[in-house]
């Protein structure tokens, strides 16, 4: 099933071999790799939006070494409990990066015994073409495209997750249907503070709040602790991906680039949400 709308009509998209059009006659070209670009350039406010292909490949490095994979395994536990009665769940990653959350969640899905429908998008061309590349089964439906702008069919999803991406909290309401969930993964109080603790003179803790989003009812808050160790270049690479990458002072950073070994503490929050019954 066809998850993706035509982002200029919102009418349904038909794939063809390389391209997706609509009934208008709306067509976007797939790429090489199979995904689409979603995102017209009314909403582009940069040349390239969106992580850099350098900050992309520092992720995906430091996501292949299985740093993350508590939480992947997590998240997969969770949706699969959520999703447990529907055969067939329709799914929705709302700024998927390069793939890797979404990519192991539909392979615990369809280990469970389902056939679900999956769609996600980034709105980093670099990301999602990581994405696609890697999904050479072609399980999930990729596209570039804005979270403030999805191009996805009113009540089209049973499940959307967002993993530490922004909450456009109105268009989740939109696409999720009626009884459906929403999954927010959001740092806990001392997510990575062990690299705080270098980079700055002052660490702080992440602030918690349980935030009520239009539409949903707050059912449940999930956390997973870890600890993690990272040697060598996979340091940097954990810094690459945090938003911290970008407002840490030199000094910090240089006190981080000396380190042969970094220890710290992981924690995610699950936070469950389920769309109202109009």
């Amino acid at each position: 099933m066809e998850l993706f709308r035509c982002p200029v009509c919102g009418a349904p998209l038909t794939r063809g071999a390389r391209v997706l059009v609509c009934p208008k006659r709306h067509s976007f070209d797939l790429a090489a790799e199979g995904y689409a670009h979603l995102l017209p350039a009314a909403q582009m406010h940069a040349k390239i939006p969106g992580d850099s292909r350098e900050m992309v490949a520092a992720r995906r490095r430091f996501l292949d070494t299985g740093g993350y994979a508590c939480f992947s395994d997590g998240l997969n536990a969770l949706v699969c409990s959520l999703l447990m009665e529907l055969p067939a769940p329709s799914l929705v990653d709302a700024g998927c990066g390069e793939g890797y959350y979404t990519a192991r969640l539909v392979q615990a899905l369809r280990a469970s015994g389902k056939t679900p429908s999956a769609a996600a998008f980034d709105i980093s061309k670099f990301a999602v073409k990581a994405a696609a590349r890697r999904d050479k089964a072609h399980a999930v439906q990729w596209a570039v495209a804005s979270s403030f702008a999805i191009p996805v069919a009113d009540a089209a999803a049973d499940c959307l997750v967002d993993i530490f991406s922004p909450a456009a909290a109105q268009e989740f309401a939109r696409v999720v249907k009626p009884g459906g969930a929403f999954v927010f993964a959001v740092p806990g109080p001392r997510h990575l503070y062990g690299l705080k603790e270098v980079l700055y003179e002052r660490p702080y803790e992440n602030t918690v709040q349980d935030v009520a989003y239009p539409g949903f009812a707050l059912e449940q808050r999930i956390p997973v602790h870890s600890m993690l160790t990272v040697t060598g270049s996979t340091i940097l690479d954990l810094f690459a991906m945090t938003p911290y990458y970008w407002k840490t002072p030199r000094s910090g950073a240089e006190r981080l680039a000396s380190l042969d070994t970094l220890t710290t503490e992981l924690h995610f929050d699950f936070l469950i949400y389920r769309r109202a019954h109009a």
